[in-house]
């Protein structure tokens, strides 16, 4: 445990400083709200069970009797609840030596931004190993895979290996309308949300809001802006590492979810032995997802 003293933070115990920087940026809006659906939950796990609805109907001939479907359960999806937490412990005479003591006021903003730091990092970690055999989902493979298995024994893929283009983006929003549910029915898939990293934010911005085709002499229509393919435009998130992939949210009900079990809090407390200030944080959730038809993933090699 290490404990902030009169040694830690020597400076601060003498004034004429003439700045004091490092911790004072801004920070970014709260990005993960862009990826995640979130629910509330009261309990220690979550579990999203699939059902497996009604096939196709076939044809009956005449006098003949009729041929009953069935249902079943199909994947299962837990959601496990995980306690993130930091703190800091100030002694006594740190604090009251301090000469600045905006600084000696200002521990509970700097445990907060790295509690919101965490929580940002946390979730796009879910995006950042879309394709990382080590993660999977409750269908037993990653959240981007060419071979999502279905119920009827066939697969499906939610993953494209294409630099972000328009080409790409159409080749996307095609495949997420002709999807189909695990019995092989056609469902209203939509593409709504593209999720990037900065370093895609102005091409996709120029692909999506070109009145024409994009870097093309063709006077032809935007199709993608003119359809409104993406309604819900795009969004950047500074927490993706693969500087090349991008993503898409679809208006699939179950997709990538957050289970936000218990909200951050913070307390205060002295030790009366010691006389040294305990700050703490801490917060309990999960993230994941359970249709993979929520996202769809490009991921160039």
């Amino acid at each position: 445990m290490s404990i902030i003293n009169t040694a830690t933070l020597p400076k601060l115990l003498w004034e004429g400083l003439e700045a004091l920087w490092g911790e004072n940026y801004g920070e970014h809006s709260q990005e993960w709200r862009e990826i995640f659906d979130v629910h509330s939950s009261s309990k220690a796990y979550e579990e999203n069970v699939q059902l497996i609805g009604v096939g196709l109907a076939g044809v009956k001939p005449e006098g003949a009797a009729f041929n009953y479907d069935t249902m079943a359960e199909g994947f299962t999806t837990r959601y496990t609840h995980v306690v993130y937490a930091t703190g800091l412990q100030v002694t006594e005479e740190q604090i009251e030596d301090n000469q600045y003591k905006d600084v000696a006021n200002a521990h509970a903003k700097r445990i907060g931004f790295g509690m919101r730091q965490t929580k940002e990092i946390v979730c796009a970690n879910v995006l950042n190993r879309a394709n990382n055999a080590s993660y999977v989902g409750g269908d037993g493979v990653s959240l981007a895979n060419a071979a999502h298995p279905m119920w009827s024994g066939e697969t499906f893929s939610n993953i494209l290996t294409a630099d972000l283009s328009e080409l790409a983006l159409e080749t996307m929003a095609i495949r997420i309308m002709n999807a189909v549910d695990d019995r092989g029915k056609r469902i209203a898939l939509k593409p709504e949300k593209v999720l990037l990293a900065p370093a895609l934010c102005f091409e996709a911005e120029r692909i999506l809001k070109s009145a024409l085709q994009n870097d093309t002499a063709n006077n032809a229509v935007n199709a993608l802006r003119s359809k409104g393919v993406f309604s819900k435009g795009v969004a950047v998130n500074h927490y993706l590492t693969d500087t090349d992939a991008w993503h898409v949210k679809t208006n699939a009900p179950e997709g990538l979810k957050m289970f936000q079990r218990r909200k951050a809090r913070f307390k205060t407390d002295n030790d009366f032995d010691t006389g040294n200030m305990k700050l703490k944080s801490d917060e309990r959730y999960s993230v994941g997802w359970t249709d993979p038809r929520g996202c769809y993933s490009s991921i160039p090699a």
